[in-house]
């Protein structure tokens, strides 16, 4: 299995100041799959978003990562490098300019990373939008992000971003701001032109419906760490380690007597190493 990214011992630290230092992402590894769609799924907190943004290298100032390997697409990433990377946000209102029209966003980036006239620009615009599965798309290019709903935003943005002709897409969250209906139709169109490109995925999520909808492989994060990888199908089926386990009975809604399930897993100052159950997956095993 050929992987985009291979990325071994990341850590992440927060340093507000000389007095601070938080470690927030705890030495893992991470192998996104080439054209397939990996997930990375935890609650709130658990260093998912922290994870993709150390990747595409847009990490806060006062945040810092180091690793001791980096491959994308076969090649050692240099510290600080711009990668071929696009992502889709959570919430799109807050991801286009309120101020400039769809058709704008649209052909300044375009120009910016297609050597095309303005005529040209503003034609494969409205083609990307089409694309997308956006009606009217001539009309929808004069219109603002507010003239919109939250849906066809969304399917602007993810517009926007293979527009940048990217080899990894990185989807944080990107219906959580939807309702229902909308977010099934957001989600089928990113697999649907994930299935059409080839294109490699990574699927940040807190939900495992979505992520047993979507993925190919996943990891469970807690806290800053991998505890669980696998197969959808193994971590669904054999899932093994305590979080997991609780994550996924959370996830479910039968027998539960109409009660709202939390996961109360807390970890604890004991040793844990790696388990290996098959070729593809891995749980951290408390040591006796």
């Amino acid at each position: 299995m050929t992987n985009i990214v291979e990325l071994k011992n990341l850590t992440v630290n927060y340093k507000p100041n000389k007095e601070v230092d938080k470690q927030l992402i705890h030495g893992i590894d991470i192998n996104l799959r080439k054209g397939h769609i990996t997930g990375v799924v935890g609650e709130s907190g658990s260093g998912k978003s922290i994870l993709m943004r150390s990747i595409m290298s847009i990490l806060p100032n006062n945040i810092f990562d180091k690793n001791d390997k980096f491959i994308f697409d076969g090649k050692e990433v240099k510290k600080g490098e711009k990668l071929p990377i696009s992502m889709i946000f959570q919430n799109p209102m807050t991801s286009l300019d309120p101020v400039r029209t769809i058709g704008f966003h649209l052909i300044e980036l375009i120009e910016r990373f297609q050597n095309k006239s303005k005529e040209d620009a503003k034609k494969l615009a409205i083609e990307q939008l089409e694309k997308v599965g956006i009606l009217n798309a001539p009309l929808r290019m004069e219109q603002y992000p507010h003239e919109l709903s939250g849906g066809m935003r969304q399917r602007i943005l993810i517009a926007m971003a293979l527009l940048a002709n990217p080899k990894l897409l990185v989807a944080d969250e990107p219906t959580t701001a939807l309702d229902v209906t909308v977010q099934a139709q957001i989600l089928s169109l990113i697999k649907k032109l994930q299935k059409e490109t080839e294109l490699s995925v990574a699927l940040v999520s807190h939900d495992f419906g979505v992520i047993a909808g979507m993925c190919d492989y996943v990891y469970i994060m807690y806290r800053g760490r991998v505890v669980e990888k696998g197969n959808v199908e193994e971590i669904f089926s054999n899932a093994q380690h305590p979080y997991t386990k609780q994550l996924l009975a959370a996830a479910r809604l039968e027998n539960t007597n109409n009660e709202l399930l939390t996961v109360d897993y807390k970890e604890d100052d004991k040793h844990y190493t790696w388990q290996k159950l098959s070729d593809t997956h891995e749980y951290l095993k408390e040591v006796e």
